[in-house]
This record gives structure tokens, sequence and C-alpha cells, in this order.
């Protein structure tokens, strides 16, 4: 690590006020801290690694503190190391910060081949852990199952299903799937019979002397495969509100709830025919004609259903989970049990060509089972998530979250366009930069989302390889539109200059005056055969609230919040209860956008909004006043509920 690097990671910490995820800060005044191999194996277990630092005090602000020996320290590290399973090798350096030495150990991931690290002295079951926002957690029996199937290829999609046989299997699907396989010209086994196809496949297996369908031909062929599995089902529900569990006006939980049954062809039809029908769609006219588009790209959809479905775990801690749908008035989720699967991560996601499979035979097999219309399921081939970042794009919406929790994984799509009216205005001031589609969408990203990786980049624009995407970057950084913050995997960006203005220029920009990128959603229209589904929900009746702010005179900050405000601005580092009272506070007078709060209190706006902003309002402390959550301007109240609490905490204060 360089001093330049090191004095990026400070200024970050120093700015957020605690630990990140993937860096860690010790006193170690008095030697090398005790249990620090629980801090070695979580980062050794996480995606990327991580860094401790050693000589930092987090409770005055990540300060320098003195280490005795800082030598012996990088010998006692080292040493800790070798102790690990398997043993670490990290880059541990002394830096000197503020004139005074810090131990720097860069803790690299161990490869999922060798996973999960763990502290020998410990042993697997209690010395293996894994990061977990700024802490460490010990992993479960099951995160360390799966970390030990990553480890090689597993084969729980090949377990016999002991009590069944070949008549518990639907004859037709089997016929259609046999079929396909005899009309390739050129297979070796086209001129096989039926029952050395099932075998060969591996839709029967050997069992006890006789033959039973195994897990995966039983999902893809049996009649009814929750006859015996009945956790392997798909669930739909549909929210009336933004969190589970709330109430709406009418005093609904649930708008709708859909439990989709039977073979993995017909969990993908109902799934599908559940989601579109609590889905709006609009209208958008092409010339002359009117054409009917769904809320969310129908191919994304589906081959996020696809991926769910093919790729979930089916070992036995896992099979009581079935895949859930959630759909929520600002975003749809699709999550499935399992995270994912050896070498590939959230950052690798949308890489040309990237393909690990837990499901190998389960695989196999829908690379050729055809569905209602004729298509094969899934091809196989690496391409599902870029079909997925393609058609969002085609869309005009900005790419999916993914969320791998290593047990489960999470999808989930944002309904908010990123090329709306104000957008596409807002973007005409950059016309004499003669930017390209790609960085005018990375752009319109960076106004919504505030923050942007080489990841982000590489979703948003899935053609564009590794190597092109630092270039187009760099060029957004040289013109003076982007600011770059970190190195390495640290890096991120942030609108700068001309581009940290939201509102176009006096006078100009329209809708009508700016060519937009290019947003095809033509394909989007469907007819469902067999179902009647009804389209339309509800009409929501948005309040438009017009809010004058005040300068930012004391005279603002009640008298009893005067003095956590002023610790914010003059200190780094406060604590969660104080910077919750000045928000609430700062919000009782008006509301205010995260980026104004931001602004107001010194702070990385994305900081605010996951740390702070987020859990506030699902307390219901404060209150959300705009369109949607995502929404760059949606501005935050403070509750009767949240005054009433800042009422009790002023005292503390």
């Amino acid at each position: 690590m360089t001093p330049e690097e090191l004095d990026e990671i400070l200024h970050v910490l120093r700015e957020v006020g605690e630990d990140i995820a993937n860096v860690e800060v010790k006193r170690a005044e008095g030697g090398l801290p005790k249990r620090l191999w629980e801090t070695l194996s979580a980062f050794a277990n996480t995606p990327g690694g991580g860094t401790i630092i050693l000589g930092l005090d987090e409770e005055i602000g990540f300060r320098v503190v003195d280490v005795r020996d800082p030598a012996r320290l990088q010998s006692d590290l080292a040493s800790l190391c070798d102790l690990m399973e398997p043993p670490l090798r990290p880059l541990i350096q002394v830096h000197t910060v503020e004139g005074r030495p810090v131990v720097v150990a860069e803790i690299p991931e161990t490869p999922h081949t060798q996973k999960p690290c763990h502290y020998r002295g410990a042993g697997l079951m209690t010395g293996a852990f894994i990061r977990v926002a700024d802490g460490d957690r010990q992993l479960t029996q099951y995160e360390i199952q799966v970390y030990l199937d990553g480890r090689g290829q597993p084969t729980y999609d090949l377990a016999p299903v002991p009590d069944k046989s070949l008549s518990d299997l639907d004859a037709a699907l089997l016929d259609s799937f046999i079929a396909r396989l005899r009309a390739r010209p050129d297979a070796p086994y086209r001129d096989w019979d039926r029952q050395r196809l099932l075998q060969v496949f591996r839709i029967l297996v050997e069992h006890e002397g006789r033959l039973a369908p195994s897990l995966a031909g039983y999902l893809c062929f049996g009649i009814y495969p929750q006859d015996t599995f009945a956790s392997l089902h798909l669930s739909v529900v549909r929210y009336p509100t933004e969190r589970p569990g709330e109430v709406s006006t009418r005093g609904e939980r649930l708008l709708d709830n859909v439990k989709a049954e039977g073979p993995l062809v017909a969990l993908l039809r109902q799934g599908m025919n559940a989601i579109l029908r609590n889905l709006q769609r609009r209208a958008i006219v092409q010339g002359l004609f009117r054409r009917d588009v769904w809320e969310y790209p129908i191919e994304a959809l589906r081959e996020a259903l696809v991926n769910a479905l093919a790729h979930r775990d089916y070992s036995p801690l896992a099979r009581g989970t079935p895949v859930q749908v959630r759909i929520f008035p600002d975003r749809l989720e699709v999550e499935n049990p399992g995270g994912l699967f050896g070498p590939v991560t959230v950052e690798r996601l949308g890489e040309p060509g990237l393909l690990a499979t837990r499901n190998t035979h389960l695989m196999r097999l829908l690379e050729d089972l055809p569905d209602e219309d004729g298509h094969v399921v899934c091809e196989n081939r690496g391409t599902g998530i870029t079909a997925m970042l393609e058609a969002l794009r085609a869309a005009g919406m900005e790419p999916p979250r993914f969320d791998d929790r290593r047990t489960t994984f999470r999808l989930t799509f944002s309904n908010a366009g990123l090329l709306d009216d104000t957008t596409l205005a807002w973007l005409n001031r950059f016309a004499a930069y003669d930017l390209n589609d790609a960085q005018r969408l990375a752009l319109a990203y960076l106004r919504r989302e505030g923050r942007l990786t080489n990841a982000d980049y590489r979703r948003l624009n899935p053609g564009l390889d590794s190597a092109e995407v630092t270039r187009q970057l760099a060029d957004l950084v040289r013109r003076g539109l982007l600011a770059q913050h970190g190195t390495r995997r640290w890096t991120r960006y942030t609108l700068a200059g001309q581009a940290t203005s939201a509102a176009p220029p006096n006078g100009s920009a329209t809708s009508e005056n700016l060519a937009p990128l290019p947003v095809d959603r033509s394909s989007q229209s469907v007819e469902l055969a067999g179902e009647s589904v009804e389209l339309a929900r509800e009409p929501v009746e948005l309040v438009e609230e017009s809010v004058e702010l005040v300068g930012e005179s004391v005279e603002l900050v009640p008298k009893s919040i005067e003095h956590p405000l002023s610790s914010i601005e003059l200190a780094r580092h406060v604590s969660p209860e104080r910077m919750r009272a000045t928000i609430l506070a700062q919000c009782s007078i008006a509301a205010l956008t995260s980026q104004e709060l931001a602004a107001r209190l010194r702070r990385d706006q994305t900081y605010l909004l996951n740390r702070y902003l987020s859990s506030l309002v699902a307390e219901g402390l404060l209150e959300r006043v705009g369109t949607a959550t995502t929404d760059p301007h949606v501005a935050y109240r403070t509750t009767e509920a949240g005054r009433a609490w800042l009422s009790e905490v002023e005292a503390r204060l």
C-alpha cells in the first residue's frame, strides 16, 4: 500500500466516523489485540479481502496513538497469520502517519477452493468468520457448508428421490425433451433408445438396485415435485407499501400472494404470470401509434427468475426455503437460497463469459427443456446477466442491485427510470462535451445514486470490457465532470465541476431539444394466453410539497440541538445517537434531501443514506417526501414520533 492510498483510507474513515466494511482499525498500544484472528478470518473469507491498521484510535476520530514496538507488532501479526488455515500471506508494512508509526496489513482473499479460512486454535466450526458491515461475525453451520461446497462441484442435484419412479414423471414433458435431443443432427445420442437417454442425462439414477428419479430429473419432469419437497416452490407477494409488514391505509398487509407449484417450467410460467398481474403498464406514443410497455422489461424479469430457480442451493439444509419474489411500489426483489457460487462475485457479475454452475446436471437438462413457447428454459452460456443488463439499459433503467449474503442471493430492480424528462434536461448542459451514450448514462446514474464504481459503469454498459470502462471513466475525470476518490479496489467516482449542479442552465434544456439515449421498449408488449391479467393498479395520489429553505444561520437550530450540530461541524467523530438527533433536528425545521443534509453535516451522502436515513425511516422517526425512495430529490421530514424521541434525548445530549 502506498502512502497516498493510506491517506485516502484515513480520509474516508475520518469522514465516515467509524470502521468501514473492508478496513478494521485497532489501537494496539499494548501489542497485538486479542482475537485479532477473527478479523483475519473474516477478511480472508470476504470478496476482495481487507485491510487492518494497527495504531489508530476510533474513539478519538481515528487519530494516531503510540505503538510501543511496531517491528514486534509486525512480526507477531505475521506469526498469527501462520496459525490460520490455510495460512495467510498478507503484505505487512510500517507507515508513518502524522509523525508516528502505524502497522498496515493487507489481508488477501482466500481462494474459493480453500475457503472458509479459519483459526486452527478454535477449529473450523467456531474459528471461521465473515465480514458484515464493519464487524466480524462467526459463520453458521450452513455458511460453512456453502463454502465447503464451493471448493469443488456439488452433486446435490443428482441425489435420488427414493420413493419415486418413472411413473411419477410427466410423460409429455419427457417426450418434448427427448424429441429435442434427437433433433440435433450431429449429436452422438440422437439414435439412442429412451431408457438410455434417461440414464445418460441423469434423469434416472441407480438407487438400491433400481432406477429412481434424480433431484434434477424430478424437479424438471415430476408431475408434482412438491409432494416430496414442499418448500421447493416459488412465492410471489405484492406489498402495499415499501416495507414488508406495514399496513396500507385500507388495512391491507398483502395485495397479492401466489404460490407457484409444479415442475420448474410451471414455476417459471406461473411466476411470470403472477408478476405481470401485479405490474403497471405504461402507454408510450411512437409516431401515430400508442404502445403499452411493462413497468419492468420482461426479458430482465424472466432472466432473474430462471437464474434464481436454476442456481439456487438444493442441498438438504436449503430445501426448506423457496425462491421468493417480492413486489413493492418502488422495487421488485427476487431472492433465492444460496449465494454466488465458486469464483463468481458481485463485482464480476455481467462479465462476458463468466460461468460457474452450482447445479451442473440440472442446468444440462434446462438447456434442452422447452417451455410452453417452444424455447428452452435457459442457454447456460453465461449470458443471462448480460441479457438482463441490456434489457434494462434499452428501457432506460438503472442496473439491478445485487446482494450476496452467502446463504442467500437477492436481486433488486428499481422501477425509477434513469432517463426521465428532468434528467434528460440536466444532461443537455453537457452537450458541448461530445460525450458518448455510455458516459451520459453514467452521469445520469451518478445524479441519482451519488457514487459510481468501475463495476457499476460496466453494468450500465454491458458491451464494454474493463479496459474501455477505465478509459472512459478517465476521460470524464480529465474533462472535470467526475472526481476520482481512492485507488485500486477503493476507487469510486462522484460528480465534479459543472456536473455537481442538479439544475439545467437558465433558459435551456428541455427533453424536447435534447437527443436522448436510445430507449427501446417496443419488445416489452406481451400477451398472456390462458389467463386474465388485471394490469392496472389503483392510482396513487402524490402530494407535492413546497418547502422554503431558510439560510444556514444558527438561529435555525433549536437551542437544545446547537451543541450536537456544532460538534458534527467541528469534529470528525461523533456518537451515532448524536448524529441521529442532529438529523432529526434539522429535518424538523424543513424537509431536506440527503444531499442537503450531507452538505450541512459535512458527511458523505451515501454514508448518511445507508447508515442513518434508511434506519430512521424504518423506525418511523423520519418520513419521505417525494415520488420514490431512489429519487435524488426525495426529502426527509421528522415525524411526530421523531420529535418525541428527540425531546427524550435532548437532556442526554
